[in-house]
């Protein structure tokens, strides 16, 4: 257990507090019949420790199956019938256990760590099972729950009776019935018309209403989780018809209108989507030894928070859960909302042999995790046998489990941002056409100019000046790889969309007559391309394998041309990557050029045998890029030959065509321009080439074709979501061949992989089912869409579930109705939330849930008119009992709800009402979430790290998420009253308080943001006392700014008192 420091700091003369305030602070709590400061309850002993429903839930998930499948058949009862038992040990039982067999007990409760199970699962004395020696994972397992006591519900083994399945008398089980047609009486409120007729069979009176001011901070925290700031609290009670500092009935209307208010409010959706990740055993991490976090787990908390603020019908919730990639595929939250299925736990390390039995604990993970958090039933106990108490067989479990066949963990890119993104596109638009429009206004205005200029620099003969030596081939691209590319006005060609990792290039272009002694390749630079190019690839670069060039020449076979001297303005060495490379037998060696990445390259080769050609000839280039890394292909391209017998290895340089240096030399004899030149064909040939070497319009099109092929920046984010037919989250065993999913589904006997009796449709327990001679298959569930991933096998399941008519819609109804009256209420109308079967308990008030269920259904499954509908009853708003009620000896459980009864706050409110109450809060909401105990967020965005809890949070009872929690256990132990007066966090709080505070006549506004309340006289004396005292010892240690301390210390103290974290 994480123990806190003693010594992190000390009021006077090491005394921890102040005695005199204390009592005064104890005895004030007892006067109003609240429990016992935490500071008292530090001498007491610690109640019994009971089993929890986590203990069970992992003895039932993680212990009992193994036990089933690997030592039943030699250790237990059913094996001593058959005659097979061996070392008189039975395992089928706690008391088996306990008693061992002939080597002695398999348990030891004093040295848990020698309990012989647990070395004969090492393989340390005893080897078992004898047929191989267990994973780690399931070792782990076993210590971890012997560690934790052994919780083991099974009792002495008796003699085996297969009992066949009652589905006839399981179905007349309260909780499987459909809902009748319930009203409550005429004239009350409905919740309180059901409270009221019990209280009356027992002769019991409801308590008298609560005070506004505990009202008020009642409702802060049953909807949001924080508490009011003195300044919401007066708003709150002044809006209620009450005078400050009196008694008074408060106002239905006003009441429901403050509780509207609070139900828009975002933090409500922070405090309830946290209740629900307790039921989905959501964590960001994978658990067991590695425990490798899931970075983009958070967005389905995030879409929790927001479907609950959003008051998305939950019978909607509950589908999107399930199967919202199916049944909302634009929707990116329903994508979201899939994380409730792949949030459980699960090992990324595993042997061949692990695969398939880890691929069906995946599944049941979902099944049980599904069944419990939506039916209140425990379907995963039909695993390994049929259910011993709910009319649940082994086959309706397998058939279940069939819905979640094909689902994997994946990682979707969505737009969770649509709005910034529709003004990201509009931005880029409105970029677009200014850009076109400069680019078009240039053209106009400016080009023509500097198209003169040009014309009238060259001199008498502007066309021979322009005879380069080089000229520029246009043809046609053609890539094996399907890349797209788009002429450039220079005649170079640029690839756009997405690299491949190999490509084969081949460029045709028709040959100009004439008499060729060389080729170039240029590799340009481009903006759009990976660090300015001229590769494709992540740092630029690229690799030219081999080049091949052939001459076309009509009605005659191709020619390979025979390449010589190739040289290059720069190459990566003078090996493997050099501009050799790529007219060499190697394929796998090529022209590179890193060292100049981003810079513009060319590559000149000499061809043996100069050729000749006519009009009709043609030229072909094929340019393979296979080098092993991948996308190392060129990004911009241009191709030219030369008649030059040496010509310049350079980049550019272009002789004009014939058509243009004719234009040229027309145009300078009619120079300076006249008004009709523009308008001549010579003008307009001459300047639609002049574009291409213009300095100023080649960087606005560059800007312009960048643009057009970036498109907006839209902001896309990667989800962790749980789907069919898409790229799996990578696994560890993927280099061994783990499939992640198997195809079908199997029934096996003893949940053992290794014993498959026959492949199983999905399909529903038949106890649901209207007519039990009817298929449980999923006879009427949607046909797979065409094109589609997805089998749409969950979307059934989905519809099923939430189905009032022919499915389970009224179970699922009465199970989210339960769950908001525990969490209003401190206990549900069903004491067990997550168990509706007939080992749960049955309902206190069963037509008052059938009410509620029915209600909510007919209100369109809306969660907030439920709050509304609850919290303005009479039963919400009574007071606390008083001590020595007579009451009591009626009801001492509160089973009728004549009272309400004072709850301690969850870990998160705890914490949260600290940063509140400091000003230390910070407000921002969804997103990743942290490990920083230090964290100033609400507590819900702590990352939830299975192998690192945060141990402040652990300290208030936090559940383990390896199973669905319905109800969280409340401990009261001595480190919980230490870590207000130790923690770091509790200080810092203590101190930002105090720094808000000018003086000790505010000590009343402390009370207010603490406590919700002023002080009493009494209180206020005591305190005054204490700051005095405190003030006094700070001065004599020479502390600075004593005052300002003592008040810290007084706002620390009243931190530790039990008010703070209880709500009447």
């Amino acid at each position: 257990m994480w123990i806190l420091p003693m010594a992190r700091f000390r009021f006077a003369k090491g005394v921890l507090f102040s005695a005199l305030l204390v009592s005064s602070l104890i005895s004030t709590a007892e006067a109003q019949g609240k429990p016992q400061s935490q500071l008292e309850s530090l001498g007491e002993s610690p109640p019994e420790v009971k089993d929890s429903q986590e203990s069970l839930a992992f003895f039932e998930s993680k212990i009992r199956p193994v036990l089933v499948e690997q030592c039943y058949s030699c250790h237990s009862q059913e094996a001593a019938t058959k005659g097979k038992l061996k070392g008189g040990l039975y395992l089928d039982s706690k008391e088996g256990l306990q008693r061992g067999g002939d080597t002695g007990p398999a348990l030891s409760s004093e040295h848990t760590e020698e309990s012989l199970i647990l070395k004969a699962l090492r393989y340390e004395e005893y080897e078992m099972p004898p047929s191989g020696k267990l994973s780690a994972n399931i070792i782990e397992d076993f210590e971890r729950w012997v560690a934790q006591g052994a919780i083991d519900p099974r009792r002495a083994a008796e003699p085996i009776k297969q009992k066949a399945m009652d589905l006839e008398s399981g179905r007349k089980f309260w909780s499987l019935q459909p809902l009748g047609s319930i009203r409550p009486a005429s004239g009350a409120h409905p919740v309180d018309a059901f409270i009221l007729a019990a209280q009356e069979a027992k002769d019991l009176t409801p308590s008298e209403m609560a005070d506004p001011r505990v009202l008020v901070r009642r409702a802060w925290f049953d909807l949001l989780g924080i508490p009011p700031t003195p300044e919401e609290l007066r708003e709150a009670i002044a809006s209620l018809g009450v005078p400050e500092g009196q008694k008074g009935t408060v106002s239905a209307v006003a009441w429901s209108a403050l509780i509207d208010r609070l139900l828009e409010r975002p933090e409500y959706g922070e405090r309830w989507a946290r209740h629900w990740m307790d039921i989905a055993r959501f964590a960001e991490s994978f658990g067991y030894e590695q425990d490798y976090d899931r970075p983009n787990a958070y967005h389905y908390r995030d879409f929790l928070i927001r479907a609950f603020n959003q008051d998305m019908p939950f019978d909607q919730m509950a589908r999107w859960q399930i199967a919202g990639d199916e049944l909302a595929p634009e929707n990116p939250l329903a994508w979201m909302a899939t994380g409730f299925l792949g949030a459980g736990a699960f090992p990324t390390q595993l042997t061949e042999r692990e695969f398939e039995s880890t691929r069906y604990n995946e599944l049941d993970d979902m099944t049980a995790t599904t069944s419990v958090a939506f039916l209140g039933l425990s379907i995963g106990c039909a695993r390994c046998h049929d259910h011993k108490f709910d009319p649940i067989s082994s086959e309706d479990y397998y058939r279940f489990a069939a819905s979640f066949t094909a689902a994997i963990r994946s990682e979707k890119t969505l737009d969770l941002d649509p709005e910034a993104n529709r003004k990201i596109a509009a931005d880029h638009k409105l970029k677009l056409e200014e850009l076109r429009k400069e680019l078009m206004a240039y053209e106009a205005e400016q080009l023509p100019i500097e198209l003169a200029k040009f014309i009238s620099q060259r001199g008498n003969d502007p066309a021979k000046s322009l005879n380069d030596p080089w000229r520029n081939l246009r043809g046609e691209l053609e890539s094996s790889a399907a890349s797209q590319f788009k002429l450039q006005t220079d005649g170079s060609y640029l690839a756009i969309g997405d690299a491949p990792n190999q490509d084969k290039i081949t460029f045709t272009a028709a040959l100009p007559a004439g008499q060729w002694t060389a080729l170039r390749i240029e590799a340009l630079a481009d903006p759009t391309l990976p660090r300015q190019g001229p590769g494709r690839a992540d740092n630029g670069n690229f690799a030219l394998g081999n080049l091949t060039v052939e001459h076309l020449a009509k009605d005659q076979e191709p020619t390979k041309l025979v390449l010589e001297q190739p040289q290059a303005t720069h190459q990566q060495n003078a090996d493997s990557l050099s501009i050799a490379a790529s007219i060499d037998a190697d394929l796998v060696s090529g022209w590179a050029i890193d060292g100049q990445i981003g810079k513009s390259q060319a590559a000149v080769f000499r061809i043996a045998n100069a050729i000749s050609t006519v009009e009709s000839d043609r030229l072909r280039m094929t340019l393979l890029f296979h080098h092993p890394n991948a996308k190392h292909a060129m990004g911009r391209m241009r191709f030219s030959i030369s008649k030059a017998p040496s010509p310049p290895i350079e980049v550019g340089g272009d002789a004009p065509p014939a058509d243009v240096l004719e234009a040229i030399a027309q145009i300078a004899e009619k120079l300076p321009v006249t008004k009709e030149l523009p308008s001549s064909d010579a003008w307009k040939t001459a300047l639609a080439w002049y574009k291409s070497v213009d300095p100023q319009w080649s960087q606005l099109n560059s800007k312009l074709t960048k643009l057009e092929r970036d498109g907006p920046a839209l902001r896309r984010t990667n989800v962790l979501v749980t789907t069919e037919g898409e790229p799996h989250v990578p696994h560890h065993a993927d280099g061994r061949g783990y499939p992640h999913f198997y195809p079908e589904t199997h029934l096996l006997r003893r949940g053992d992989v290794d014993q498959k009796v026959s492949v199983v449709s999905p399909g529903f327990p038949k106890v649901f089912l209207k007519d039990l001679n009817a298929p449980a298959e999923l006879t009427w569930a949607d046909s797979t869409k065409s094109n589609s991933k997805s089998s749409y096998r969950r979307a059934a399941l989905a519809k099923w579930l939430t189905d009032t008519t022919d499915g389970t819609g009224a179970l699922v109804a009465r199970v989210i109705v339960n769950r908001l009256w525990q969490h209003h209420f401190g206990r549900g109308l069903v004491a067990t939330p997550n168990d509706f079967g007939s080992t749960g308990q049955k309902p206190t008030h069963p037509e008052l849930l059938d009410w509620m269920a029915q209600e909510l259904i007919d209100q369109g499954w809306k969660l907030k008119a439920l709050h509304r509908h609850l919290m303005t009853s009479q039963t919400y708003m009574q007071t606390n009992r008083r001590p020595e009620d007579p009451r009591l000896k009626s009801d001492p459980d509160n089973l009728l709800w004549w009272h309400r009864p004072p709850r301690r706050l969850e870990a998160e409110s705890i914490r949260d009402s600290m940063l509140v109450v400091s000003g230390l809060l910070d407000r921002t909401m969804y997103g990743p979430g942290t490990l920083d105990p230090n964290m100033k967020r609400r507590s819900i965005y702590f990352f939830i790290k299975r192998s690192q809890l945060i141990p402040m949070m652990m300290l208030f009872d936090w559940p383990e998420p390896l199973v669905s929690i319905g109800q969280r256990q409340t401990t009261t132990i001595a480190p919980q009253a230490l870590a207000f007066m130790n923690n770091p966090i509790a200080r810092a709080a203590a101190e930002a308080l105090s720094n808000q505070i000018s003086d000790v006549q505010q000590i009343d506004e402390v009370f207010l943001k603490v406590l919700s309340r002023s002080p009493t006289d009494a209180e206020r004396q005591a305190a005054f006392r204490f700051i005095a005292q405190a003030q006094k010892t700070r001065q004599e240690q020479n502390v600075p700014q004593p005052e300002k301390m003592a008040i810290a210390d007084f706002c620390q103290i009243l931190l530790c008192a039990n008010e703070f974290i209880y709500v009447d």
